[in-house]
């Protein structure tokens, strides 16, 4: 499975055709779909263009990415650098009226577990962010795992680092008998053989102008679709 992630924290003065009105983010999503991806990760804004956990901005944004994308996973960010207030933000949440198939929470943040306990509450599938080893054995003692959808694993640092690393969080995750879906990505340069990595051990994969905004060879990508096409096509390979 590729999860195509449309923007993410970027914004237009990074690349011009980072997506963030509903109408943008419905386009890209359905853009991304017809080049392979089969969910997509988002970061709603509000009218003033920045990110927020408001329940009618994110409202909008679910209804014109279902329909232009019927049947396609949406998840959602719930980070906490959207509010800086562990208690806000779960008053958010509970206002939400339509709600997002899955929501990536880190497990790293504050009020992380009050967070999956409510989202789950209200039917709403986990992606449980772990970026490094000690992420990882938090999550293991958070005992949140039978509540989590997959686990988003989310590494940063060179290839070779990334994969010290992630050897290390899989040997955590085997000792703890943790057998959830994995869903893996990178960020910037690193990201493609982040990817490959990921790849070969058999896990599903990331891509989009949230974690990268060049293609494999380095090219600037145009859009989501583009860098999902160029994975389709990477992997087809390896």
């Amino acid at each position: 499975m590729i999860q195509a992630c449309l923007n993410g924290r970027r914004t237009r003065a990074e690349h011009p055709a980072i997506p963030q009105t509903p109408e943008e983010l419905a386009r890209e999503g359905k853009a991304a779909v017809a080049a392979g991806a089969a969910s997509l990760h988002v970061h709603p804004r509000g009218p003033d263009g920045f990110e927020t956990l408001e329940g009618e901005s994110r409202a909008a944004v679910l209804r014109a990415m279902r329909e232009a994308c019927p049947g396609i996973e949406i998840s959602f960010t719930t980070g906490l650098w959207i509010t800086n207030d562990p208690a806000k933000r779960l008053a958010l949440v509970a206002r939400w009226t339509e709600l997002p198939d899955v929501c990536s929470v880190n497990i790293s943040e504050d009020g992380a577990v009050e967070l999956i306990d409510a989202l789950v509450a209200r039917g709403i599938g986990i992606e449980l962010g772990v970026a490094t080893a000690v992420d990882t054995r938090k999550f293991i003692a958070s005992g949140v795992a039978p509540r989590c959808k997959r686990l988003l694993v989310e590494l940063e640092g060179s290839p070779s680092e990334a994969q010290v690393e992630c050897a290390v969080m899989e040997s955590l995750l085997m000792a703890a008998d943790i057998r959830l879906p994995r869903l893996d990505h990178g960020y910037g340069r690193s990201t493609y053989g982040i990817l490959d990595h990921a790849h070969r051990l058999g896990y599903d994969l990331r891509i989009g102008f949230e974690d990268t905004l060049a293609l494999p060879d380095g090219r600037p990508a145009r859009s989501n679709a583009e860098l999902v096409a160029a994975v389709v096509t990477r992997v087809a390979a390896l």
